[in-house]
């Protein structure tokens, strides 16, 4: 008898909520829900992780120039010269005018040194040019394609690379990539110079924060992740014990424990826990039914890694360990009842 009574004191205390040290309240845990609402970056602060400010010149446009292998596309207007414009364009609607040792060709004209101008500066270069052997004239020139000036985009994205011009942003080269709504933005980063650049997509996709849209420069790579690239755990006494996806980085408590398909009558409501942090040193906090029901949803918000464990009862633990007794005593009495025919004692 002490030996099953040994057996369900340990199991008991298995299931139990954790009560030793680095245990915290529901107060803590709210307050920790002011910092994830902060964002990505104060999250990867509370992770432990370091990263720098968004400095005001990502924000600056800046002078492009044109480059080698820069390919332009150049139309004229004349009322006139038809025969002239008719061939300016056809060239550059079909391959375009690339850059070689700086200079281009067109039509009628010498060789035209553009290497280091701007777009502005090449079409009114151009445009002198022509008006010294025709009246009336006017250039249009635009960049066909940058082999160089561009930014190159991996993940999931429809678009592998976007040509930039000084003064494209980020909002605009996402929205040419088409990014689709499930992207986690949390997982997601630019990278310049080999160097992670401090920007929260979430924040300027989702809350239309002007302030990470930067200025795009050629180089620059963008990475988007999939919906699964961080995620969360719910497991213990409710519905379906599930991963999560985070694809904002963050979601309410209340949310995850709907998504596990709520806690049963088996779970203890009163020792609802959130396990943070490293598995050698985690931060944890018990939270009761009524902190879920009553606080408002961005009181309590979750981060990737967290693990969310909601115990049993322990009338539920007890009604187990009976249960799993039940087919030890089937066998012992079918043993004693043998024995017992074969004129056999059991004690």
């Amino acid at each position: 008898m002490r030996f099953f009574a040994a057996i369900f004191l340990l199991l008991v205390s298995c299931s139990s909520p954790y009560m030793g040290k680095g245990v915290y309240g529901a107060d803590e845990f709210v307050m920790d829900s002011y910092k994830i609402r902060e964002g990505k970056f104060s999250i990867l602060e509370m992770e432990g992780k370091d990263y720098e400010e968004l400095s005001s010149e990502h924000l600056e446009e800046y002078k492009d120039v044109i480059h080698d292998d820069d390919v332009l596309q150049i139309a004229i207007y004349h009322p006139k010269r038809q025969d002239l414009t008719q061939a300016v364009h056809t060239i550059g609607q079909s391959v375009g005018y690339q850059v070689v040792d700086g200079k281009i060709h067109l039509p009628d004209l010498p060789p035209i040194c553009v290497g280091g101008l701007t777009r502005m500066e090449a079409k009114q270069k151009i445009q002198d040019l022509y008006l010294q052997q025709i009246d009336d004239v006017e250039v249009f020139l635009t960049y066909r394609d940058r082999k160089i000036k561009r930014v190159e985009l991996a993940g999931l994205v429809s678009l592998p690379s976007v040509p930039v011009d000084g003064k494209i942003r980020l909002f605009d080269v996402l929205a040419q990539a088409r990014v689709p709504s499930n992207a986690n933005l949390f997982k997601s980063y630019v990278i310049r110079n080999r160097r992670f650049l401090p920007v929260d997509l979430y924040k300027l996709l989702k809350e239309g924060d002007m302030s990470q849209n930067i200025v795009m420069r050629g180089g620059d790579k963008i990475y988007i992740a999939e919906p699964s690239a961080a995620t969360l755990m719910v497991m213990g006494e409710v519905g379906c014990e599930k991963v999560i996806d985070l694809p904002h980085g963050f979601t309410s408590l209340r949310e995850a424990l709907a998504q596990a398909r709520g806690i049963p009558f088996t779970g203890d409501k009163s020792y609802i826990q959130v396990i943070r942090g490293n598995i050698l040193k985690p931060k944890i906090y018990t939270i009761s039914w009524e902190h879920v029901v009553h606080l408002p949803n961005d009181s309590l918000l979750l981060m990737p890694g967290d693990v969310v464990y909601v115990t049993a009862k322990p009338i539920t633990e007890w009604n187990r360990f009976i249960s799993q007794l039940f087919p030890s005593f089937s066998w012992l009495q079918v043993i004693g009842r043998g024995c017992s025919s074969w004129g056999l004692f059991v004690p």
